[in-house]
């Protein structure tokens, strides 16, 4: 009897023609006192269990997301002679890093219902976690954090940035900032054809500080009081240094 559930329900679960496999060049990346960024290369293929329809064109999307931060994005307003804190907008998670590489134009490869649901571009990746309570144009302060962060590449739209090879195999590499944030960064995978997502796959990348780095990150986070008491003393010494060099220079 239980083999027959099994048939049955094999029967009638649609086999999936496409599916995609992929994987990365480094699954860990460490964040040395000298780090000054990095490079990963994102490779993979599509693998076909059926005879599938190729009228439409395949597109691939890789999107690489880095740990979710709580944030505040504060508007300026000029009030008299100086410029001054006025609107604010909470935004409850945000990527601390977000980069989407594509083989075409994003629009072409996915429908805007699609993009919602999935979460694939930038602003909807930035809106999944939008507080907007009590402001009107929210889009404004959104606009605002992507240009920031586009500036110092932690966003990245990377159209056509993606290699596909006879509708097999693709390849592609994402260059990684040096002000990274560690921890976990999900990297994903989509096939699309007719702006719909017909495969996806995620995987895990490690980012992880290392050396003098991790030691000052672990005590800033777990110890501050002793965090802050060094850096008192440190100040001190470095102030104490120079004022007794320049003394020695003067005589």
């Amino acid at each position: 009897m239980l083999r027959i559930l099994f048939l049955i329900i094999a029967l009638v679960t649609p086999a999936r023609a496409e599916i995609v496999v992929a994987g990365l060049s480094q699954n860990q990346i460490a964040i040395s006192t000298n780090f000054d960024g990095s490079e990963i290369l994102i490779f993979g293929a599509v693998k076909r269990e059926m005879q599938i329809d190729r009228e439409s064109d395949l597109g691939v999307i890789v999107t690489v997301s880095g740990p979710p931060q709580r944030l505040t994005v504060r508007r300026k307003e000029k009030w008299a002679a100086i410029w001054i804190n006025r609107d604010s907008l909470d935004v409850r998670s945000a990527p601390s890093f977000y980069a989407v590489s594509t083989t075409a134009p994003l629009r072409e490869l996915l429908s805007d219902d699609a993009d919602q649901t999935f979460l694939v571009s930038v602003p909807r990746a930035i809106h999944a976690g939008m507080a907007s309570e009590g402001v009107n144009d929210k889009d404004s302060f959104t606009d605002a954090l992507i240009r920031i962060r586009e500036r110092g590449q932690l966003y990245q739209l990377n159209e056509g940035a993606v290699t596909l090879i006879g509708d097999t195999l693709f390849n592609t590499s994402i260059a990684l900032p040096a002000n990274l944030v560690a921890g976990n960064y999900s990297v994903r995978f989509l096939l699309t054809r007719n702006g719909s997502v017909v495969s996806q796959y995620e995987t895990v990348m490690f980012v992880n500080k290392v050396g003098l780095e991790r030691f000052l990150y672990t005590m800033a986070h777990e110890q501050p009081v002793w965090y802050g008491l060094m850096s008192l003393a440190i100040a001190i010494a470095a102030g104490w240094g120079a004022s007794a060099i320049f003394r020695y220079i003067r005589t």
